[in-house]
């Protein structure tokens, strides 16, 4: 699936959904080390527990962020 994020420096996270498990999420844009890291540590991981963990992350003075914004695209998926 592919999200296009909104008030990121990221610009879309890609990612695929199995079974209720988040695989290959690659954001385009952002921090580039850190944003690797989350992609690592959330690599089969149920997405709901995804969700639960990095929904309403913010980033500086910014309502949401790169964390949020995949917890966003997570919830997305699960409801198509």
């Amino acid at each position: 699936m592919t999200y296009k994020t909104k008030g990121t420096c990221s610009s879309q996270i890609d990612f695929d959904l199995k079974d209720g498990k988040v695989y290959n999420v690659r954001f385009t844009g952002g921090c580039n080390g850190n944003l690797k890291g989350i992609g690592a540590l959330v690599e089969g991981q149920d997405a709901q527990d995804v969700i639960n963990r990095l929904e309403g992350t913010t980033c500086g003075f910014k309502s949401t962020s790169c964390p949020d914004q995949l917890a966003k695209a997570l919830k997305e998926a699960l409801n198509q």
